[in-house]
Parts: structure tokens; sequence; C-alpha cells
């Protein structure tokens, strides 16, 4: 059997398994959700009208053992597991049954739409761009359906709390009101609320609430389980503006109202693009062969150099702006990295490492060196500057070995194709004959031998090189065509051995490894930008908590700010800093923490917070929060909806780039390319008549 026959076979079983995996999964998606799990004694011994279930629910029990102990699919599952835990705490059965289905649904798909696309276009560079574009795409397709479960959870979030209100104004206790809602809500969001229910009611109800908050469930199910526990820590106030809880509990929701319809209208415009940005991928072979078949001259195009860049860059774009539209939709918030798994650090304790980044380090009290310091501290990176130019020294030496070894590995290409290719017809229209085809395959392989003959060698004579070609020939020569043959052979030669690295080549490698080497700092200054709108989500939030606690009698700004440092993500470094310096002088700790944040709204609450220590109460300090909250949030949806027309033209403006580059590139430009060299060759013999 043919290699085609077999990966045709395999694509199609591929693609089978996913369809079947992933009408599995739904079907036992929506029965997990919504019932006990059964056991499998139970179903595998037909005590229910679904048996098949069982056999699936085993089925995809055991793969996810036999997963964790494969060396290659033990990374993989636990990555696919973290991604797809959302609204199952707890809940080991229905997270292995999840992400055996979802580790079987994605390699059944990318593996089989590699295969496919290879088998419509095998060629080694398409075949590595796909394997790459298949990893890039495998994680983003984790992270969209990551943020689809984020999504449901958002919606059922919204349910919950209108359940809270409704059975609060009943019993009016939170705990009470909290297990009632629960019992009714969806199951994903429902586990959340027993789970609250459960801290609330523990002999140690904040050590609870910290183990809670280690699950990551989000900044609006945190948020109302800290107010929760203040409100049943301190007593409900009710005041003018009636009850603190149900007031905090419309706050969430007017958070979640704005969320859901930012989410909502970021789907409706840039829906659709992520297809349109991949489907050049199809395409470039059809119109390469084409173009091949219509214009003879173009063979020389897509077989050099040139056009193997081409259809590199092509391919780069293809991959650069589906990542790019996949990162507008993202809705991934803000996590601290890591300090342990710095593969910087560990890099930078090799003495011969250190050596060279002290060459490249900018000196300590430099202006250069406080500049990247502040930079790393304003968009929270627990990165030191050593390890940041250590990052950067490897980007460079890896993209500047990579695109050398990119235009070594062309020229070999040209060159094989020189010694192996066709030479090309003079046929501007249309394609050669079979005679002709047969005359001019006949005609490379002569070449080759009398090349290979002739050593290789560029400086070979005429006579030497029509010696060689007459000892080939199987008939007597003409003149003209013993002159045509040495011609070409020579042309070939000199071809072959001008295919060496240039000079520019070099200057370009090094161009990029200049960039690749500047990369991360514009990272980092993009970065900053982009998380702005998250500090101002985390403040809101900050605000939420000071609206219950200034209520409170004898609130002090210590506890106040233990109660911030228990909520903070982004800010918690500085937060954690102040508690520490604390009992040596409140007011400098609090000093220190507004220098280690420049954001103005973050400094104006530090200011508050420094009045209240000892001139005035919390609550006179805070006597505006109300205004503040609300100048939030009519910032963040004017923000919400700049950020979203930029989103929407951005988006079309990326995902119509692919398309473009695809027929400008790949087709008008080498036309016009064709159509300049057959000018040149019409007007040279025109020239000599």
């Amino acid at each position: 059997m043919e290699l085609k026959t077999w990966l045709f076979w395999a694509a199609g079983l591929s693609m089978a398994g996913f369809a079947a995996i992933l009408i599995s999964a739904g079907i036992l998606g929506r029965h997990s959700l919504k019932a006990e799990p059964i056991p499998f004694e139970a179903l595998l011994a037909g005590k229910t009208k679904l048996r098949w279930r069982g056999f699936v629910y085993l089925f995809l029990q055991r793969s996810y053992l036999l997963f964790l102990k494969t060396p290659l699919l033990r990374q993989y599952t636990r990555k696919v597991r973290s991604r797809l835990t959302i609204g199952l705490h707890r809940e080991e059965y229905r997270i292995r049954l999840r992400t055996a289905a979802a580790v079987y649904s994605l390699l059944s798909l990318l593996l089989g739409g590699v295969i496919i696309l290879f088998i419509m276009n095998p060629d080694p560079i398409y075949l590595l761009t796909l394997l790459i574009s298949a990893a890039v795409i495998n994680g983003l397709l984790l992270e969209a359906y990551a943020n689809r479960l984020q999504r449901r959870l958002l919606e059922q979030t919204d349910d919950l709390f209108t359940k809270v209100r409704h059975a609060y104004h009943r019993s009016g206790m939170v705990d009470e009101a909290i297990l009632e809602a629960s019992e009714g809500a969806e199951r994903e969001v429902s586990a959340h609320g027993y789970r609250i229910h459960e801290a609330l009611n523990d002999h140690n109800p904040g050590r609870s609430l910290e183990n809670y908050y280690e699950t990551n469930p989000g900044r609006f199910l945190k948020t109302f389980a800290g107010v929760s526990y203040l409100v049943m820590e301190y007593g409900d106030k009710v005041s003018h503006g009636g009850s603190l809880f149900l007031k905090a509990l419309s706050e969430l929701a007017k958070e979640i109202h704005l969320d859901l319809l930012r989410l909502s209208k970021l789907d409706y415009v840039l829906k659709g693009l992520n297809v349109i940005a991949l489907a050049p991928l199809l395409f470039t072979k059809p119109i390469e062969r084409w173009a091949r078949g219509n214009f003879p001259l173009m063979d020389a195009f897509y077989a050099g150099k040139y056009g193997m860049l081409t259809k590199a860059a092509i391919y780069a774009v293809i991959l650069i702006c589906y990542v790019l539209l996949q990162k507008l939709k993202s809705e991934e918030e803000y996590r601290p990295a890591k300090l342990a798994s710095r593969w910087e650090k560990r890099l930078y304790e090799r003495r011969i490492v250190r050596g060279l980044v002290r060459v490249f380090l900018p000196a300590p009290r430099s202006q250069s060196y406080i500049r990247n310091s502040e930079l790393l501290r304003d968009s929270f990176s627990k990165m030191r500057v050593e390890w940041f130019v250590v990052r950067r020294l490897v980007l460079f030496a890896g993209t500047f070995l990579v695109v050398i070894g990119l235009f070594l590995v062309l020229h070999g290409q040209v060159r094989a194709h020189i010694l192996n290719g066709v030479h090309s017809t003079q046929l501007f229209f249309g394609a050669p004959d079979q005679q002709e085809k047969t005359r001019l395959s006949a005609e490379a392989v002569s070449d080759k031998e009398i090349m290979k003959e002739l050593g290789l060698n560029k400086h070979s004579s005429y006579e030497k090189i029509a010696a060689s070609v007459a000892s080939h020939s199987e008939f007597p020569l003409t003149k003209d065509q013993l002159n045509d043959s040495v011609n070409r052979i020579a042309g070939k030669l000199s071809r072959w051995n001008a295919e060496v690295l240039r000079g520019w080549e070099v200057l370009t490698a090094l161009g990029a490894g200049v960039c690749a080497y500047y990369a991360p700092y514009w990272l980092l200054l993009f970065g900053r930008r982009i998380r702005r709108l998250e500090m101002k989500h985390e403040i809101y939030q900050f605000y939420t908590i000071i609206f219950i606690l200034r209520e409170m009698q004898r609130i002090s700004v210590e506890e106040i700010l233990e109660w911030l440092n228990s909520f903070a993500v982004i800010f918690k470094t500085p937060i954690e800093k102040c508690l520490l310096h604390y009992e040596h002088g409140p007011e400098e700790a609090i000093e220190g923490m507004k220098r280690d944040v420049t954001m103005p709204e973050f400094q104006r609450l530090a200011d508050k917070l420094a009045l209240a220590v000892g001139k005035i109460s919390v609550n006179r300090a805070f006597d505006d929060v109300d205004g503040e909250m609300g100048y939030f949030f009519e910032q963040r949806k004017l923000d919400y909806e700049k950020t979203l027309d930029m989103k929407a033209n951005l988006g079309k403006t990326i995902g119509f780039t692919p398309m473009y580059a695809l027929v400008f590139m790949y087709l008008v430009i080498p036309l016009i390319w064709m159509s300049f060299s057959q000018m040149t060759v019409y007007y040279e013999q025109i020239q000599k008549l």
C-alpha cells in the first residue's frame, strides 16, 4: 500500500474519531452536569437503559490513567486538565472524563488536519509549518474552550447572585441565603456556592476562604465570598441607601453585566475571522499548480530561493495573524508567574552565562538599569534585570541561528533544483507538450552528469565543457546546439557556485536577532499598557471591599490592608511589603507602597489610607467611595467601548491580511516579475535581429 493511501486512511480515522469523541463528549457533558455519576457496576450490568454510556465512561477513565503513564502524553494531559477544571473543583470523576475526551478530540482533529493538508501539499517546509501551527492552535483551542467555560460560569454567577438576593430578603441570613440559592443554581456555580457556604460555617472561616481563593474562582466569586464573610462577621448595616450586602451584590451584578455585554459584542465583531485567516493554508498549492501549469516561467520563481522565502513568509503571516486574533479574543485574567519555574534564573546561575551577562548588563545605577527595573516592577514581574538580560540574549542567539539555518537550507534547496531541475521553457503561456517535457527531462539528467564530471567547478573552460557535452551526446550536435548546451551548463555551474551564504544574509540574521533581543522589552511596554485595565478592575474591587469595611466599627487601616491583600493579584507584592513594614511605621509603610506603584488611582487609594491612620476615621477618609465607584464604572464603560472599536478594526485588518499576502506575494508579484523577465528576453532577441 502506498504512503498516500496510508495517510488517507489515517486522516479519515482521525477525523472519524474526532467526530465520535466530540459527539460523545457533548452528550456525556450534558448528562454529567445534570445528574450524579452512576457507578460502573450498575452501568455495565445493564441496570440502566444507557448501558453504552458505562462503556464510554470506563474507556475514558482508563484512557486518562494510560495518558498519565505515557511519557509523551503525561505533560500534555496535565496541561489539558489544568484548563478544564473551571466549575468542577473537587469533582475528580468529571474532571477525568472531560480531560480524556478533550485529549482524544484535540489529537484526532489536529493530526487528521495535518495529514490531510500534507497530502494536498507534500512539502517538507509546509509540513514543518503545519506542525508548528498545530501546536499553537492546540493551545489556542484550549484557551478558547476554557474561556467558554469561564463565560458560562459568569452567566451562572449572575443567576446565583439574583437567587441569593431573593433568599436574603426572605431569611435575612447570608449563609442560609447562599445555601438556598446554590440548591437551585446550575451545577458549575452551585459547587462554588456550596464551597463558600462550607467556608463561612467552618470553625476557621478565614483560613477556609484562603483555601478557596487559591483555586482561582474568579474575581466576582472571590469578592462575593469576601463580602459575605464580612457581613456575617460584622453584621449588615442598613443605611439610607439600603442594605450594604444587597448594594454590594448590585455592584457585582453591574460588573458582570458589563463583562457579558463586552464579550458578546467582541464575539460578534470578530466572528468568522479565524477561518478567514487560516483559509490561505488550503490555497497555496492550488495557486502554485495553476501558475506553473499556465505560465511555465513561474516554475523558476516557485522552485527558487525567493519563492521559498515568499512561501515561508506567507505561512508565518498566517500563523501570526491567527495567534493575534486569538489574543484579541482572549479573556484570560492576569496570574502572577511562579518564581521557582524561571529557566532564566537556572541559566544565570552558571558561571559562563553570568560572565557573558555582565558584558551586556547596564551598570546598576545607570539610567538604562533603572528604566528596566522600573518596567519590570510596573509590569509586576518577579524577574530580576539580570534574568531579563539572559532571556534577551537567548532570544538573540536563537533567532540568529534559526535565520542562518533557514538561509543555508534555502541555498541547499536551490542548489538541488539547479542540479536536478528541468530547464525552464521559453513559453510564456500554456504548458509544453509531452514530447517537449521528455526532451527537457533527458536534458536535465545529461546536464547533471556533465556538471558532476566537471566537479561542479564554475571555472571550467568552454572547451572542457564542450568536450564533455559532445561525449555525452548520442547524436552529433550542430554548432548552435553545442553552443546553447555549453552556455546552459556554464550558467548552471555559475549559479550553483553562487549559492553560498552572502553578507546581506548574515546582516539580515543579525537584524532579526536584534529585533528578538528588543522584543521582550517591547512586550513589557505593551503589556504594561494592556494591564492598566486589569489594574482598574482590581482597584474597583478594593473599593467594593472598603465600601463594606468602612461601616464596621473599630476597623483599622491594618485590617483593611490585610483584607485587600487577600483579594489582591496584581497589587499583592506592594501590599504585602506594606504589611511587613507596618509595625515599624504605618505612614512610612504606606508611602513606600505608593512609591512601588505609580498608578494614580492606586496612589489616591493609598493617600486615603494614610489619612485614616491617625488623623481621621476610616469612614470619613472614604466618605466619597460611592462617587469613586460610580466614576470607575463609567470610565471603564468608556474604556470598553474604545477597546471594542479598536479590536473590531484591528481584527478585520489582521483577519484579511493572510488572504491579501497570498494573492499579492504568491501570485500577483511573481506574475509581474515574470512579465518583466519575459520582456527583457524579448528585448534582447529584438536587439539581435
